[in-house]
């Protein structure tokens, strides 16, 4: 099954990033408050990036490494797609 990390644009200018098998119903669940604890507090706005991974573990390893970022190198990765 193909895995997506993605990070999405809140509205006070954060940047979260998660992991889904389906960015559009997972943007779709935290527009409507049933998604992360993090996003009903700060109001998921749009999706900025997506990478593709083969499988759950992956997409978890790259997950870690972009939250260990700064605000900085996160828009620097989503501009360059």
């Amino acid at each position: 099954m193909t895995w997506f990390v993605y990070m999405a644009l809140c509205a006070d200018k954060s940047i979260y990033t998660g992991i889904t098998t389906n960015v559009q119903r997972r943007f779709n669940e935290h527009k409507k408050g049933t998604g992360a604890k993090y996003t009903r507090a700060k109001q998921i706005i749009k999706i900025i990036y997506k990478e593709e991974h083969p499988d759950r573990g992956s997409a978890l390893r790259r997950e870690m490494e972009i939250k260990k970022w700064g605000r900085e190198k996160k828009l620097k990765l989503a501009n360059s797609r």
